[in-house]
């Protein structure tokens, strides 16, 4: 007779024992690889290129902002100083012309109003006391400007003869607001400051 506890310690042996037979059928799972190579090509490189892309049109806005502002900024400056010298120069004998040829450089409400101050006070006074005056002017600089609208300070000499007296001069400051219309820079605002 054997040991019941023997037949149970030879079973367990014949299973641990047992040899394990492949299934020809069974194909163990490949192990996932990632293939860097196409990650790079198909995903990191398209990107790069977009964001390099990106970059080159901003930079590219950029400089044509800076460009444009530059550009602003002379034209306006040499508009304020040229329409400056326009506005307070005149002679007796052409007061009429040279003021009137000026408007052509002022826009909106400072039109209307220089307009009127020419033709009620500054016409006919120098035409009656013989009155001629000379701006000139010896700096002039941006203070803001973009390409619709610029504000420039202007220093001012002006001269001013009264009919045979010794000419009087001043020195001022105007900060001249100037529009672009029509591809024209125009004064709209002349404030003394």
């Amino acid at each position: 007779m054997t040991d019941p506890s023997e037949e149970k310690s030879e079973e367990t042996t014949d299973a641990v024992v047992e040899p394990v037979v492949d299934d020809p059928d069974v194909t163990p799972e490949p192990r996932s690889r990632t293939d860097w190579t196409r990650v790079a090509a198909y995903g990191l490189l398209p990107a790069l290129a977009l964001i390099l892309a990106m970059a080159a049109g901003y930079l590219k806005y950029v400089d044509n902002s800076v460009r444009e502002s530059a550009t602003a900024r002379a034209e306006s400056v040499r508009a304020a100083t040229e329409g400056t010298i326009s506005l307070l120069s005149y002679t007796p004998d052409e007061v009429e012309r040279q003021l009137n040829d000026a408007r052509g450089l002022l826009t909106g409400e400072f039109l209307d109003s220089y307009t009127s101050l020419i033709n009620q006070v500054v016409i006919p006074g120098a035409k009656q006391q013989q009155i001629s005056a000379t701006a000139t002017v010896p700096k002039a600089g941006s203070v803001s400007a973009d390409a619709d609208e610029a504000v420039v300070l202007v220093f001012v000499n002006q001269a001013v003869t009264v009919g045979a007296a010794a000419p009087t001069s001043s020195a001022s400051s105007v900060q001249v607001t100037l529009v672009k219309t029509g591809g024209k820079w125009l004064i709209s605002e002349f404030t003394p400051v």
